[in-house]
């Protein structure tokens, strides 16, 4: 883990992100621990959302994928800050991710996937693009639906062996996975991998800590990021319990906030960057976006992190029952191997 202080000259303007962490990838890419989620950043909305954390707040890493169908408004904005010179900030300055959707695994999509990811974000690479899920759908399907592939039927392996092919085309510089679990990072691994897992993507905060997972992760040099760090109280009525607790909202993240002078948020990312893991928060808002990124000069003590450690309870905001419908392959068990 790394730590750097950036200073941005933004015409007349002078915005640093201090103390800001890093975590180095295998390949020597350096991935900056607060990252801006994309997920449910409407079009009309995100490609302002994208300039302002980039010149306002100091974001460097973005996390986008197709299935939020707007890269091509990302990629505008990312060119604007690009052609403007006062803001020099260039491409190489930047840590971009993608992923690659459910249709496209066959291997002979994985390459055109990723075109049409390239063409629409007007990059000439990523720094990473991930398997979005160990799901596989029909190619004529569209969204959450169509018919489901088993992974007997489509093999991650042959998935995998089509983004290393990615790699050699100097197309990505890193390559990794997202909602894997151990098992699944294992059986690949086995596998004998010419790439390996950079990163695995999850969804990440203290009523989902996944201890194992971390440990093992961190065992084989594979980064763990963390997506829906705020609990994703955003993201569709479909997707969502009446049971459910609110993390933002609970005492003992508050009580450790009001302790540091921070917000519940800030609490929640320092905590997950404090484990080794990046955090990706959704935010269009500036005032939150800055508050987001700020959360790494907040500084939790062994007795906070405690505390929070009591707080797992195995639960997810996004729990992949959508996947998992009557006649699908899928089951939770077999999704998550739990």
């Amino acid at each position: 883990k790394k730590k750097h202080t950036t200073v941005l000259h933004i015409s007349r303007k002078v915005v640093t992100t201090a103390n800001m962490k890093s975590f180095a990838l295998q390949s020597g890419s350096l991935m900056q621990g607060v990252g801006l989620g994309t997920w449910k950043s409407d079009p009309g909305v995100v490609g302002n959302a994208v300039k302002t954390a980039i010149l306002d707040c100091g974001y460097r890493h973005i996390d986008c994928a197709a299935i939020y169908g707007n890269e091509a408004e990302i990629g505008q904005a990312l060119q604007d800050i690009f052609k403007a010179d006062e803001n020099g900030i260039e491409r190489d300055d930047l840590f971009i991710t993608s992923k690659l959707w459910n249709t496209m695994h066959a291997p002979e999509d994985v390459l055109p996937a990723l075109e049409k990811t390239l063409a629409d974000l007007q990059l000439d690479y990523l720094d990473s693009y991930l398997i979005h899920w160990p799901v596989a759908i029909s190619r004529d399907s569209a969204g959450l639906s169509g018919s489901k592939l088993s992974l007997e039927e489509m093999p991650l392996i042959d998935t995998w062996r089509a983004m290393e092919e990615c790699v050699d085309k100097g197309l990505v510089k890193n390559i990794g996975v997202s909602n894997f679990s151990k098992k699944k990072l294992q059986d690949l691994i086995a596998q004998g991998l010419k790439h390996k897992i950079a990163v695995n993507q999850v969804e990440l905060h203290p009523y989902l800590q996944m201890k194992d997972l971390l440990e093992y992760c961190k065992g084989e040099n594979i980064h763990l990021s963390g997506y829906s760090p705020l609990g994703s109280k955003d993201r569709p009525a479909g997707l969502k319990r009446e049971d459910e607790k609110a993390i933002l909202d609970d005492p003992v993240i508050a009580e450790i906030a009001k302790q540091h002078g921070g917000t519940p948020a800030q609490v929640l990312l320092a905590w997950g960057m404090q484990r080794g893991t990046s955090v990706l928060p959704k935010s269009i808002s500036p005032t939150r976006q800055k508050e987001n990124i700020e959360a790494a000069n907040l500084n939790l003590t062994s007795e906070n992190m405690e505390k929070i450690a009591s707080l797992d309870a195995h639960a997810r905001y996004v729990d992949g029952s959508f996947w998992c419908e009557e006649g699908s392959p899928y089951t939770m068990e077999n999704l998550w191997d739990e």
